[in-house]
């Protein structure tokens, strides 16, 4: 009999769901004899170690412990190293990013605002005395220096501890070298803000002045003695950070990068390798034209080396853009109605696959991970390959069915796969293409495996996942339970174990619970991501009712009892279906929802939607809280719960204190569930288990025919 200590919610929450005790965050030594990687002790341990795997033995040995080396003390963190992790969704502790050198000799890491470094062959760590607190210490490529933030400043100090000095300081509070603006790390995949070059002499440095950006302020009503927090947020249609680039020396001299900022004010991604001139790519405000820039470091000027445009927007991709061992730019573009890898002018990849990210470039191949494309055979319902693409072809690296990347270097790569029918995630080293060895999980067990079904629903074959209570054998119709993502960059039928744990204990609660990856979800195609342009609301709710209405004509569910629950975009979707479509949805849970678009974010919501100033008619239609289903008296009043973190940082709070209001004035049946210091990713045990559960009872009181 399963007791509360060890119910599901209790282990999902402790566990953070499934994760903690998986390997992850791993570099390969060039001459492939070492692999690192970050790991905690147990499946409910929070604090991360750095481990090293000797090669080709397999063996592996701890080379740095955050215990001993914080002498058994809790741990510390800045105001910025928390943002930084909100930004991640980092909820782990202890060594949670480290950096090494070149030859994957020396690693930096920070640890309570303190330097460390490790030296992996010999297994011994130090702490450098610097000043604190220490933001994102990296090694130079040859080992000497270790460049690091600090107050704003960008430092750099010996391997040894020697000479440490600012390098850049900031001119005002509002000033930071060396870190990434908010957009760039919550929404471009870019979390630094500086870059060492080849030779170690010299650094790319971005310089963020937050001073044009409007100041919000973040209150925890629970501690009303505790000062609220200013944070500088760009909503949208208002301000960006400015944001340039220096080459800084390690002699104190600097030269600024020059680009027209004006045009292209985003600085999206940055490249320095010995392959080639430092590479940048820089995007235009509206996202449909960007440039990739060759940067002469001697003098900060810039040449065009590629330009794309787009009617709807550019995606921006991991990995890319960089350059080839033979100095050809490497990119991914939507070309021909399909995403490909291209090398130099010349596409490599066709429609026959959906391009992700770029891995690794090598000589003779580039490692890609994709998807099925538009003209593939077969479907492939939520997996996700690694591929060796070249001039001749393109060869397939994984092969079971599942969600499959990988880190590779030296001929080892180390393939790290999640598949349908094994907990977690398996991370297995190749050498030449073989398996060699396999790094050791500690992620616990979940106890259960879902009962899913991938199928694609309605004429547009929609993915979707479907799961039905374990202990169900019979056709009686089911009430219905849609648990959507939904949105942009937002992937949630996955071809996966841990992705449907959640789904499966709601459908154990005797619902047949239903994920729908529609329009604008990630994965399929660049028109598929692409149509939701200027009608993010309408789109992405009709592909919910038709991938509900076809699964219909499969499965036994129960039309006259649907409930949607969601999170951030799911939140957002949970609450249009409520008002939008009471007639398909009867009730929802509406978690850390975007309900007025004109607070959300400048990156994220400028692609989808324009400037709120020059396209006000589709922020208003888009909108809940303008949503005419609020006062339509003739549309039936659905409840909704509505759970918002009064510490989030990323969707504020005034989302839902917005959305509470209108629905007050409507008078419409809604209630509201605040959590006093969560963010946005709720990572608190209690906080996490019991959201399910209360989310459960609402579910089951607020369905036609359940528990009142």
């Amino acid at each position: 009999m399963t007791t509360e200590s060890d119910s599901f919610p209790r282990r999902h929450a402790r566990t953070q769901r499934f994760t903690l005790g998986a390997p992850r965050a791993f570099t390969v030594a060039p001459d492939g004899s070492r692999v690192a990687y970050l790991r905690s002790a147990s499946g409910t341990d929070r604090a991360n170690s750095l481990w090293i795997m000797d090669l080709p033995e397999g063996t592996e040995r701890p080379a740095a412990d955050p215990g001993t080396l914080l002498g058994g003390a809790s741990e510390e963190l800045s105001t910025e190293e928390r943002a930084r992790r909100e930004r991640s969704r980092e909820g782990g502790a202890g060594i949670v990013g480290y950096a090494t050198d070149t030859a994957l000799e020396l690693a930096s890491f920070a640890l309570s605002g303190r330097l460390f470094t490790a030296e992996l062959r010999a297994g011994t760590t130090r702490e450098l005395r610097v000043p604190g607190p220490v933001i994102d210490p990296r090694p130079a490529p040859d080992g000497r220096h270790i460049a690091y933030v600090a107050r704003g400043a960008l430092r750099v100090v010996g391997a040894e501890g020697e000479d440490d000095r600012a390098l850049a300081e900031p001119e005002s509070e509002q000033i930071t070298y060396g870190l990434a603006e908010f957009v760039a790390a919550e929404e471009m995949g870019r979390a630094r803000g500086f870059w060492w070059a080849p030779d170690g002499r010299r650094l790319l440095v971005a310089r963020v002045d937050d001073t044009p950006v409007r100041r919000w302020w973040i209150a925890d009503p629970a501690h009303p003695e505790r000062e609220p927090l200013n944070i500088a947020y760009p909503a949208a249609g208002t301000p960006n950070a400015d944001v340039r680039l220096f080459v800084v020396g390690l002699d104190g001299e600097r030269s600024e990068v020059a680009w027209d900022r004006s045009r292209y004010p985003y600085l999206a991604h940055v490249h320095w390798s010995a392959a080639g001139a430092p590479l940048l790519l820089v995007q235009a405000r509206d996202q449909r034209s960007q440039l990739f820039l060759a940067v002469d470091p001697e003098t900060g000027a810039t040449r065009m080396v590629h330009a794309d445009e787009d009617p709807g927007w550019l995606e921006l991709f991991a990995g890319v853009p960089c350059w080839s061992p033979s100095g050809q730019l490497v990119r991914i573009a939507d070309e021909g109605g399909a995403r490909v890898l291209a090398v130099g002018e010349r596409p490599l990849t066709s429609g026959q696959l959906h391009l992700r990210a770029v891995l690794d470039v090598g000589p003779e191949d580039v490692l890609v991970s994709a998807s099925a494309g538009e003209e593939a055979q077969e479907p492939e319902i939520g997996e996700v390959h690694v591929y060796r693409v070249n001039e001749l072809g393109v060869e397939r690296v994984s092969q079971e069915p599942g969600v499959h990347t990988a880190v590779r270097a030296g001929g080892v790569t180390v393939l790290v796969s999640a598949t349908p029918d094994r907990p977690g995630t398996r991370a297995q080293v190749l050498s030449d293409g073989k398996p060699t060895a396999t790094v050791r999980s500690y992620a616990e067990d979940p106890g259960l495996s879902p009962r899913v079904t991938l199928t694609q629903g309605g004429a547009r074959r929609i993915p979707c996942a479907v799961l039905m209570p374990r202990d169900y054998h019979g056709d009686t119709p089911l009430p219905v339970l849609m648990d959507p993502y939904g949105g942009p960059h937002g992937q949630r039928v996955l071809a996966a174990h841990n992705p449907h744990l959640t789904s499966q204990w709601f459908a154990d609660q005797g619902f047949a619970v239903i994920v729908a990856d529609g329009r604008g979800t990630p994965g399929r195609s660049p028109a598929w991501e692409k149509s939701i342009r200027d009608e993010v609301a309408a789109t992405v709710l009709q592909d919910q009712v038709d991938a509900l209405h076809a699964l219909a004509e499969q499965f036994p569910l129960d039309l006259g009892r649907v409930a949607i629950r969601g999170w951030s975009f799911g939140g957002y979707l949970a609450a249009l279906a409520a008002l939008r479509r009471p007639d398909v949805f009867h009730t929802a849970v509406v978690g850390a929802p975007v309900t007025d678009l004109r607070l959300y974010d400048t990156h994220y919501q400028e692609r989808y939607l324009g400037l709120p100033d020059q396209q006000p008619e589709v922020y208003r239609r888009n909108s809940v809280i303008d949503d005419a289903g609020l006062v339509d008296p003739a549309e039936p009043h659905r409840p909704m719960m509505i759970i918002h973190g009064l510490a989030d940082d990323n969707v504020v709070v005034a989302h839902s204190l917005r959305l509470s209001s209108a629905l007050l004035a409507a008078g419409r049946p809604h209630e509201v569930l605040p959590l006093s210091g969560v963010t946005h990713m709720t990572p608190q045990e209690t906080v996490a288990e019991n959201l399910l559960r209360l989310q459960l009872d609402f579910l089951r009181r607020s369905l036609p025919g359940g528990d009142k």
